[in-house]
């Protein structure tokens, strides 16, 4: 028999569901926040006086990155900041800039490669497209505006073994030709010609559902930034309810489970106002493709944001000019959270005898002597802690349980091996930073398996985390 789905996991799937781009996983992401009181800033407005002890804040930046944090009520500056940082971004393909393509009678869309993805596994998909459109308005402004087509109107068919007798034997192809995607035949886009104006860079059948979803005409569509998406749902699998089966959880599972434990934390009054720190998490774009950028990760949005904090409740002690950041950052604990490795049953030999994570028994802690992860035994023996004060955190009304269970991970000597967030925030800002994630099979497909339970432990870690850094960091000291 199948067991009970967790509220917890089910929200994920809505949540996975509508967001099939970082730009509304991002939206999604402001809608929970802002459901319980989280307030809008923006970067580019001065923040002296809008802060306050036990105030809840968020901002974007280019729609795709999100910083969000709550001030505890006994916070000063200098105190420390309890940091869970993610990435909104996964592998996908993207439209090119100039995307309209036509041979042998179809109309065809041009498409780039974004990140690692195995692009293999995007052959024969019911493939929709969604992200952001600038749109331009009668008055001329204009605006960023989220579009999503789930109605599966692309498709990258394989070519049949028939014609390529070796296919059985390994899929092989070439990613600028083989991979670009079908829209419609030529004659049937001639005989439902829009009497719309001609683009020279996209389809006009493109351009009128696009514009058909965002309600405008098809010519005020002056820019655009669209990735392709399996249009099938995110579910819950396995004969006993298990398992989620998904696009997308690398990462957008530890970016939820993140929202989803800050806006907790952000609930439980009393340990706001009694929080002496900041709670905080980070939500990057472009850790598929290295998190150089703007919004990435290697940039200094975190730093910013934290010195501006900082700076917002400075007083008579911590003045401007002081050393409080400094301070804080000493105080601090970074957590990235990025999806690892589950032992693959028929892979078993590709993970290290001792290190094999399992779906459903818990976070995993990931190490690497060569810095590819960041975690060292101090942050190590405080995430500890944390878990298993966990064991308190109340999920849905169900009564408090278990700690946190904890897994290791770490590759084999003959293996590469990936890398996170984690090394780049701690050697940028000096942070005590931790490598975890949830384990999952099929990493960078476009459908992945992850465990239901799991959910639910990142979840409460997270939410663990935050109300009890600042008394957990007093027990474990390394100067």
């Amino acid at each position: 028999m199948s067991k009970a789905v967790p509220a917890v996991a089910r929200r994920f799937l809505e949540f996975v569901n509508a967001a099939p781009s970082p730009f509304h996983a991002v939206e999604e992401a402001v809608t929970r926040l802002e459901a319980v009181g989280f307030q809008r800033l923006r970067e580019r407005d001065c923040w002296d006086g809008q802060l306050a002890p036990n105030g809840k804040y968020y901002f974007t930046r280019n729609r795709s990155a999100l910083i969000a944090f709550v001030v505890g009520g006994e916070y000063k500056p200098g105190n420390g900041f309890a940091l869970v940082g993610a990435h909104t971004d996964s592998p996908c393909l993207k439209l090119k800039p100039v995307s309209k393509k036509q041979r042998a009678g179809y109309l065809q869309v041009g498409v780039q490669t974004y990140g690692g993805g195995l692009w293999s596994t995007w052959f024969d998909r019911d493939l929709g497209v969604a992200g952001r459109v600038m749109v331009e308005g009668e008055d001329g402004k204009v605006e960023h505006k989220l579009v999503k087509i789930a109605q599966p109107i692309l498709r990258v068919p394989t070519l049949a073994i028939h014609l390529d007798r070796g296919a059985g034997d390994g899929h092989t192809f070439n990613k600028e030709t083989h991979l670009t995607p079908i829209l419609c035949s030529a004659a049937a886009a001639d005989l439902n010609a829009q009497a719309t104006p001609k683009s020279a860079k996209h389809h006009s059948v493109l351009l009128s559902a696009l514009a058909a979803e965002l309600d405008c005409a098809p010519d005020h569509i002056t820019d655009l930034e669209l990735c392709l998406f399996d249009t099938n749902p995110a579910v819950v699998g396995g004969a006993l309810s298990e398992y989620v089966f998904a696009p997308r959880c690398d990462n957008l599972m530890m970016s939820y489970t993140a929202v989803e434990a800050l806006t907790l934390h952000a609930q439980a009054e009393a340990a706001v106002a009694a929080d002496t720190g900041v709670s905080v998490i980070a939500l990057f774009d472009n850790e598929e493709v290295g998190s150089l950028s703007a919004y990435g990760a290697d940039s200094h949005l975190l730093e910013s944001v934290l010195r501006r904090i900082t700076s917002a409740f400075a007083d008579d002690v911590h003045g401007a000019g002081s050393s409080a950041f400094e301070e804080a950052v000493q105080r601090s604990y970074l957590i990235s959270a990025d999806m690892a490795h589950a032992v693959h049953p028929n892979y078993a030999e590709k993970h290290e005898d001792l290190h094999q994570p399992q779906m459903n028994a818990g976070v995993v802690i990931k190490h690497n002597a060569n810095q590819r992860y960041a975690t060292t035994a101090p942050t190590t023996a405080i995430l500890r802690k944390i878990a298993a004060r966990a064991a308190a955190v109340e999920l849905d009304g169900e009564e408090a349980g278990e700690p946190v269970a904890l897994q290791e991970f770490v590759v084999r000597n003959d293996s590469p091996c990936g890398s996170t967030i984690g090394p780049i925030l701690s050697g940028k800002l000096g942070l005590r930073t931790i490598d975890i994630g949830n384990p999952q099979l099929s990493m960078h497909s476009i459908r992945e398996q992850a465990g239901v339970q799991d959910i639910g432990a990142a979840v409460k870690l997270f939410t663990s985390f935050f109300a009890n850094l600042a008394e957990v960091d007093a027990l474990v000291t390394v100067d």
